[in-house]
């Protein structure tokens, strides 16, 4: 009986020692080995070196692309469209005629305006020989007034009769010259029957047709018949957020990026600044920034493209610079007591430091750091750190938890395909743009 006890017994403790072994050698009990020896797998991070370089702090806007110069056509007439010689889409020159209307009713009132002014002229005449009549009269009434053979109140009444026909005489004057404004007006209104490009350009937009009733009116904005403008000079129309727009200024340079040409950067001058802040739909506040575009000669572009524009408000050269991601925040105390003593003096009665953490040995040492600008991609670092740095600027995840002294190694790249590259052998050193938002 004994003997099976044993023979239990032994098989009991070979199949422990054979589990521990296994045990032992799988990732879980490697790591548990490793954390009762005091040890602790490196965590694997991406690393990057301190830059030295250029660093260009952007604005961005969204906006929309339209021609410098651009017209809209309307109609000072009310009147039935005749004929359109040209379509949108198509190229006009400079007193090009784009739009006729029809010109009868206007021709017949410009006709009765000229009788009337020739009825107000006749009516003059009248007026006139009424009164040489009536200073003929009044003057010889006065001779016999002198003599005692016409009384006074007869030479009143011939004076106020002079004085009548002077009157009416003034009155046809003014009436002639009511009517031939008058006639001057339909001749106008005759005239803008007939309507001509201002400017060289394109149609950009044909609201009416052949065959249309248009109202128009002397004093007031008529209907518009059809846009015209040169899209060989154009400007982005950017709206400029009203807590950036006190550092953008005319004369600066800027990228845009228009939706319809993906991978296509543009160049542009900043040209103006309006002095009025404006609404979105959404209430928030912008200011419209006029940046001119520069084109290739002979280009052109759509009207109302979308776009968006880096506006270059600041350029340092010859900065530190580290990804903006491995700039982060972390409490004074929770720092050690060499990385306290390294805080910068302004910066030590704070409760958060800004720090950078630092690969020596192979661990991560969190370094206090005095910053100054940003592009979104890239901050600079005035203090801290060195050019011969390499720096932790990722995954973020790692980022939020990395500690001070904490093992670190580099993330292997992946092993590129045959044939192709990675990415940092395509780009090397060149920095990325990334769009802010």
């Amino acid at each position: 009986m004994w003997k099976w006890l044993i023979g239990i017994g032994l098989a009991i403790v070979i199949a422990l020692a054979a589990g521990g072994w296994a045990f032992a050698r799988s990732t879980t009990g490697k790591a548990m080995i490793d954390r009762m020896r005091g040890q602790t797998k490196p965590v694997q991070v991406r690393l990057e070196p301190v830059r030295k370089g250029e660093l260009v702090r952007v604005v961005s806007a969204p906006g929309r692309v339209e021609p410098v110069s651009a017209v809209e056509i309307t109609a000072q007439v009310s009147a039935r469209i005749i004929a359109l010689p040209f379509r949108e889409g198509q190229q006009v020159r400079k007193d090009d005629v784009v739009v006729r209307l029809d010109a009868e009713e206007l021709l017949a009132a410009l006709e009765a305006q000229r009788a009337s002014v020739r009825a107000e002229e006749a009516r003059l005449e009248g007026t006139r020989a009424s009164q040489a009549q009536s200073k003929r009269d009044l003057d010889r009434i006065r001779q016999l007034h002198e003599s005692d053979v016409r009384s006074a109140a007869e030479l009143e009444s011939a004076e106020a009769a002079f004085a009548q026909t002077s009157a009416a005489v003034r009155v046809s004057e003014h009436a002639i010259e009511i009517s031939r404004a008058n006639l001057r007006r339909a001749e106008r209104d005759v005239q803008n029957c007939v309507i001509a490009s201002p400017i060289d350009g394109t149609i950009t937009l044909l609201s009416k047709e052949v065959g249309e009733l248009v109202l128009g009116t002397f004093n007031n904005v008529g209907q518009t018949i059809m846009r015209i403008g040169d899209l060989s000079t154009m400007v982005m129309k950017a709206e400029v957020d009203e807590s950036s727009v006190a550092s953008v200024k005319p004369g600066q340079r800027a990228k845009v990026f228009v939706n319809a040409y993906p991978g296509r950067e543009f160049t542009g001058v900043v040209r103006q600044v309006r002095r009025l802040r404006e609404l979105t739909r959404e209430g928030k506040g912008y200011f419209e920034t006029q940046i001119h575009l520069e084109l290739e000669p002979g280009e052109q572009l759509m009207a109302g493209l979308t776009a968006n524009a880096d506006i270059q408000v600041e350029t340092q050269q010859d900065v530190l610079k580290v990804p903006s991601q491995s700039v982060l925040d972390r409490r004074t105390d929770d720092l050690p007591a060499k990385a306290r003593s390294r805080i910068d003096g302004s910066q030590r009665n704070k409760s958060f430091t800004r720090v950078v953490y630092v690969m020596r040995d192979g661990k991560a040492v969190a370094t206090p750091v005095v910053t100054g600008t940003s592009d979104l991609t890239s901050t600079v670092v005035l203090s801290g750190i060195s050019a011969d740095d390499l720096v932790v600027a990722g995954p973020y995840k790692v980022l939020a938890t990395l500690k001070d002294g904490q093992l670190i190694e580099a993330i292997k790249p992946a092993p590129a395909e045959s044939g192709e590259q990675t990415a940092l052998q395509r780009n090397g050193d060149k920095p990325q743009r990334i769009e802010s938002q």
